[in-house]
């Protein structure tokens, strides 16, 4: 395990005023997307959509790195560039979901465990052979009735450390992703409460179990009240309830903080990470962003798959990519 060229590769994704771009949505999921624009989800079709995506001017200019689908990494660009290799010669650094999905938790009716560490290093020397250099595992916790159960949070989180062990020791830097899903009636009080507990487990686990903190990178939530809540809340209510959360939670020696945005809005997630950035200065960590959806849906809106709309589509990821960079600063000044 070389502690320093993994610490280095974290440096350079949380580098100023840049993020992660999320494109390792899987097979299904990207299906359902593609659905809303009336598009066949094909291997070729998933193909040119990421591939525009990648081949965006200046996109470099506010995207450090990619998460890739275990599909994309082994596929070539129309002209027969791979596209690991086409995001490398734009010095964007491809990374790797590595988890195999949630499932039902043995023992708990409703909630889930994140699977996929059998054969993980095997499968993290393979991804390391085609280019990856940091990989990405999720773990969700549900708010509801008697959710989410201690059990659920303490099994989610040894998967996570174990999970960040396999892929610092193969050559990998491991976003660790615990999300504390939106979905819900719940307030804000209780989002916060739920986030410092399932922090304080997974950085328990982390210590335990030897990760390296400094070539790591953290992937959470912000603390926002469930889609379902009828309380309403302004964006410095959430940064001062995140970034209090965090410096509770989170140790100084992790490098950076790149936010979920899930399911928010592309420009509630850009306003709210802007907010945090301008209202705090001297974090021990960067706050970042790692989006899919608040990063992708103007641009496969724009898409449509059809050929004559590639550069549109581009543009608005562009655009995207643009105004979260700002916000990363503090700098942006809304749509």
């Amino acid at each position: 395990m070389d502690i320093n060229k993994l610490a280095s590769v974290a440096q350079a994704m949380v580098a100023d005023g840049k993020g992660l771009l999320a494109a390792d949505e899987s097979t299904g999921t990207i299906g359902k997307r593609f659905d809303t624009i009336n598009v066949v989800s094909s291997a070729d079709t998933r193909r040119d959509y990421r591939e525009l995506l990648f081949k965006a001017n200046d996109i470099e200019k506010f995207i450090s790195g990619v998460i890739l689908y275990d599909e994309t990494i082994r596929q070539s660009a129309s002209d027969g560039t791979s596209l690991v290799d086409l995001m490398l010669n734009k010095n964007i650094i491809p990374g790797i979901k590595v988890d195999t999905g949630a499932k039902p938790l043995a023992g708990s009716q409703n909630e889930t465990v994140t699977e996929g560490l059998d054969g993980l290093a095997a499968r993290v020397e393979e991804y390391v052979g085609l280019g990856a250099q940091f990989a990405k595992w999720r773990a969700v916790i549900k708010i509801g009735e008697d959710m989410p159960s201690g059990y659920a949070i303490h099994t989610n989180a040894h998967a996570l450390a174990r999970y960040a062990k396999i892929c610092q020791e193969g050559g990998l830097v491991p976003i660790v992703e615990p999300e504390v899903l939106m979905d819900g009636v719940h307030d804000v009080e209780v989002c916060q409460h739920v986030t410092e507990e399932t922090l304080n487990a997974v950085f328990g686990e982390i210590y335990a179990q030897g990760v390296e903190l400094e070539a790591m990178i953290l992937k959470p939530n912000m603390i926002i009240p469930g889609s379902d809540c009828v309380d309403t809340i302004d964006t410095l209510a959430i940064a001062d309830r995140t970034v209090a959360t965090l410096k509770r939670c989170v140790p100084a020696a992790v490098p950076g903080i790149m936010f979920l945005s899930g399911g928010q809005s592309e420009a509630d997630a850009t306003l709210n990470l802007n907010t945090m950035n301008a209202q705090n200065s001297n974090l021990p960590w960067k706050l970042s962003y790692s989006y899919g959806r608040a990063l992708q849906a103007s641009a496969l809106k724009a898409w449509k798959g059809v050929k004559d709309n590639v550069v549109s589509a581009q543009k608005a990821l562009t655009l995207r990519a643009k105004l979260n960079s700002e916000a990363c600063k503090g700098n942006y000044l809304g749509e």
